[in-house]
């Protein structure tokens, strides 16, 4: 599955003095991750914006905007915005926002204990 590297791109641009950002191949597509966080990413030809459970509803009124169901079962806190929704730069600077907005109030991640290997 391919995601529209020109919207990736604006994205990037977008992105380019925020710190702490990096990008990982996901869901057949890319995500843009904001200290290890998951904020927005691009499936095919739709941004994906994770707008936490409080804005989920309000974004959900947004035009071009419909919840994100990638396994066919709606991800409450997530949305899909077509590539209207995102056009131009304020749009997509918008979405950016309330993606970075929402990551920003989670906890810090915990860091991952190394695995050990057992000995036989």
């Amino acid at each position: 599955m391919s995601y529209d590297e020109k919207l990736a791109e604006r994205v990037r641009t977008t992105l380019a003095e925020t710190s702490g950002i990096a990008e990982k191949k996901m869901f057949g597509g890319i995500a843009f991750m904001l200290h290890d966080r998951m904020f927005c990413g691009i499936i095919k030809e739709d941004l994906v914006v994770r707008v936490g459970p409080q804005q989920y509803e309000a974004a959900l009124r947004q035009p071009h905007v419909r919840p994100m169901d990638f396994t066919g079962r709606p991800m409450s806190g997530y949305v899909y915005v077509e590539a209207s929704g995102c056009r131009g730069k304020s749009a997509l600077k918008k979405w950016i926002q309330w993606g970075t907005a929402f990551v920003s109030t989670m906890p810090a991640k915990k860091p991952r204990k190394a695995q050990t290997k057992r000995q036989t």
